[in-house]
């Protein structure tokens, strides 16, 4: 995700035009009601923890919170190790609310979900952990942490990124693969974090160590993603997930916005994204400027000619210019008679009147970052040749 994550965590890279990476997974478990929710962050964590300050403000009086928590190094003068070690520094958290079962999803995913449907199968099983897994062809899955599992969803392998992926029982051309999203027993998950830190060879992190742990044990079971089902969700977007965790991947889940029947619909009132909007006009197109098959954010002059973009808040596109197939950060300007194709502009991005981004790849390359699939991005605050 390099430069996007430069100056950010992950989680708080910009998507969509208006949101964050982490409303995506914050939204999915506030419409589903689970309303204490804790956000472990380390590295440059400042726009993470703002952004949750800011907008993620629930009822105090209800005893609902969304909050930041910083490593805190309850343990002596270190940071986090890994993702279970993150955890196991924060168990004061779980022991203060003292609950049954504990929720731990990751951050950086764009989907929606039900994440109670899950904790209802998670319930019934009575297993130690329910590991969400989504149907992936078994081919692509040796990018992921794969699942295998019998036909009661008891998982009997957790494998990370093999060679050979098990397949779906039933179905020989699909894998699960974990969607980085866990539904503990409370019991369960501590005593795998304490055995986990007192172990001095693992890595302590949540895919690699603790589900193996609780597969060898035989309380793992898989929550099959297309089982799913989400208020006002449309045929073409049911079971969308998209790791971005490339420039490429980011890059293509906005792509899949602008369509005039999006795969993924953000237009969906009955389970929303959740955010917290600036306070700026509506978008403004004027001196002929239009945009087609795109989104526009607001407080956004549009005089240029946007085609198959999505254009955050607070962007000028000035006259003569042209933007195709890009994704432009809020703040960006846009000077006269200039193109940007294919490309990611990151936050107050300045393009000089006449300049050409994504034009000539090989001038791009000397001058910004490339991505494997042709993506040209520059990253926050800088000016384009």
């Amino acid at each position: 995700m390099w430069p996007l994550t430069a100056d950010r965590a992950k989680p708080a890279v910009p998507f969509g035009g208006n949101y964050r990476l982490v409303d995506f997974v914050l939204s999915n478990l506030v419409n589903a009601g689970f309303v204490k929710l804790c956000v472990l962050t380390q590295y440059k964590s400042h726009s993470l923890d703002r952004h949750i300050s800011t907008t993620w403000r629930l009822s105090n009086v209800l005893g609902q919170y969304v909050t930041p928590v910083p490593a805190q190094q309850r343990l002596g003068p270190r940071w986090y190790t890994g993702s279970a070690d993150a955890i196991f520094q924060s168990l004061n958290l779980v022991n203060d609310e003292r609950p049954e079962h504990v929720i731990v999803f990751g951050a950086d995913h764009v989907y929606r979900m039900d994440p109670g449907q899950m904790v209802d199968q998670h319930v019934r099983t009575g297993a130690g952990v329910t590991v969400a897994g989504i149907r992936v062809p078994r081919a692509e899955a040796k990018a992921f942490g794969c699942i295998d599992s019998d036909e009661s969803g008891l998982i009997t392998r957790f494998l990370e990124k093999p060679s050979d992926p098990p397949h779906v029982p039933g179905d020989p051309d699909v894998t699960f693969a974990s969607m980085g999203n866990y539904v503990f027993t409370t019991e369960a998950l501590l005593e795998a974090l304490r055995a986990d830190a007192a172990n001095p060879d693992s890595d302590h992190d949540m895919g690699g160590d603790i589900i193996p742990m609780l597969v060898d044990q035989e309380r793992a079971h898989v929550y099959d993603f297309a089982d799913n089902q989400v208020p006002g969700e449309t045929d073409r977007d049911r079971g969308y997930w998209r790791d971005v965790g490339t420039i490429d991947a980011y890059y293509e889940a906005h792509m899949d916005l602008v369509s005039v029947q999006p795969v993924f619909n953000l237009y969906n009132q009955a389970w929303p994204i959740r955010t917290a909007t600036p306070p700026l006009p509506p978008a403004k197109f004027i001196a002929g400027g239009s945009a087609e098959d795109s989104m526009v954010g607001p407080g956004s002059i549009i005089s240029g000619t946007i085609h198959g973009s999505v254009i955050s808040s607070d962007v000028v596109v000035e006259s003569g210019s042209v933007v195709q197939g890009s994704v432009l950060l809020p703040g960006v300007r846009i000077g006269r008679g200039a193109v940007v194709r294919r490309a990611i502009l990151d936050k107050n991005v300045v393009v000089p009147d006449g300049a050409l981004i994504g034009v000539d790849p090989a001038t791009d390359r000397q001058r910004y970052t490339v991505s494997t699939g042709g993506v040209t991005v520059l990253g926050k605050g800088v000016t384009a040749h």
